[in-house]
């Protein structure tokens, strides 16, 4: 027989995914914004050689 009253889980599961979504959003920029640096660097590096 059907549980009656709310589903179970509904509120657990969509906090733990919007919270599992806010970090991996975080680290994906971190990896972005090191990806970015180093380009950044990279092109300082061959101005610098080419001068």
């Amino acid at each position: 027989m059907a549980k009656a009253g709310s589903d179970k889980n509904t509120k657990n599961k969509s906090k733990h995914s919007k919270l599992m979504d806010r970090k991996k959003n975080k680290i994906k920029a971190k990896e972005q914004a090191h990806k970015d640096r180093l380009k950044a660097l990279k092109e300082q590096i061959k101005t610098k050689q080419e001068e």
